[in-house]
């Protein structure tokens, strides 16, 4: 495995990797991607293998020009036509029909396909110079925190991949919101990046929300996901007198706290910082001497509702577990 900066010589070097079969994980503006050839079976069986992730959890497929759509699916409504118009490049994923070129096991054998444009410079660069579509989940082991810096990705998954290129923090934090329109609606299936309140104000109407189905029908669905090792308590009222508990506050608070043991998402309170931040202070937790993690809620509007889906489903492990 190496770990190179993202220059453009060094970009070139990873796609030549994608076009060869091989793994690169990349920077994106939400979190660091494992990259493989879309349109490679085995490249794509590789990225599984070093996620551990089950194959019946689809990929999302990441390009780099919206003409790019048609070598994936067999089109677009016009609903989704102007969410991508709005919000491409950017962190927000749809999905439509795909075609023949698309392996099965990318979308576990389900006929539509996830689809983002990512907003950051090396990731368009990687995706143009492979020349192919690049199916891009996060980059860590299969259910545990998502990577924010290429240290994370080392942390996580070491030698499974061919090379790291490092752009440094990720500047959204938390995944893409994904969307699928049917004739019954404008679908939730995560919430992610962009706020709801943007895509209702797009499309004119609002968006109905999904629960879990049977088999996922996007990446994140299922009932936990994005843990720590440690478990996660999302609570009002931080027990500060728990000396085996590490505390993740959503903005600065009043009176002392363990400074040692406590991060803040956002000393002002700003849901766009918070985020930004949720899985980074969460890696920093979980590398402390502590036995749990007491989470702040956040208000469950606008990047808060990606934030708390999030710490909601970190929640869970320990309670299935």
């Amino acid at each position: 495995m190496i770990v190179l900066k993202d220059t453009h010589e060094n970009i070139v070097k990873g796609a030549e990797i994608i076009r060869k079969g091989g793994l690169v994980a990349f920077p994106t503006e939400t979190v660091y991607g494992l990259g493989a050839d879309a349109l490679n079976p085995a490249a794509i069986a590789g990225i599984f293998e070093a996620k551990q992730r089950p194959f019946f959890d689809p990929l999302i497929v990441h390009i780099a020009d919206c003409s790019d759509i048609n070598k994936i699916s067999t089109g677009i409504d016009k609903k989704t036509y102007r969410l991508v118009e709005r919000f491409w490049p950017g962190p927000l994923t749809v999905i439509l029909p795909k075609n023949s070129s698309v392996p099965d096991i990318v979308t576990s054998g389900l006929d539509t396909v996830a689809i983002r444009m990512p907003r950051h410079d090396t990731a368009l660069t990687l995706i143009k110079e492979a020349g192919t579509p690049i199916a891009a989940p996060s980059a860590n082991r299969f259910s545990c925190l998502s990577p924010t810096t290429s240290r994370h990705v080392m942390e996580q998954l070491g030698n499974a991949v061919d090379m790291i290129l490092d752009g440094g923090p990720c500047t959204v934090g938390i995944e893409s919101t994904i969307i699928k329109i049917t004739p019954s609606g404008v679908h939730l299936l995560r919430p992610g990046g962009i706020a709801t309140e943007g895509i209702e104000d797009c499309i004119g109407e609002k968006i109905i929300i999904e629960g879990a189905g049977a088999k996922p029908e996007a990446p994140g669905q299922l009932e936990f996901h994005y843990s720590p090792a440690k478990p996660v308590i999302i609570t009002e009222k931080l027990p500060l007198d728990d000396s085996k508990g590490g505390f993740l506050f959503f903005k600065k608070p009043c009176g002392d706290y363990p400074a040692d043991r406590s991060f803040i998402l956002s000393e002002s309170g700003d849901l766009r910082e918070a985020a930004a931040n949720l899985f980074s202070h969460l890696h920093s937790l979980d590398s402390l001497e502590i036995s749990r993690i007491y989470a702040q809620p956040v208000p469950e509007t606008g990047l808060g509702l990606g934030i708390m889906d999030r710490l909601k489903k970190a929640s869970m492990k320990f309670k299935n577990g």
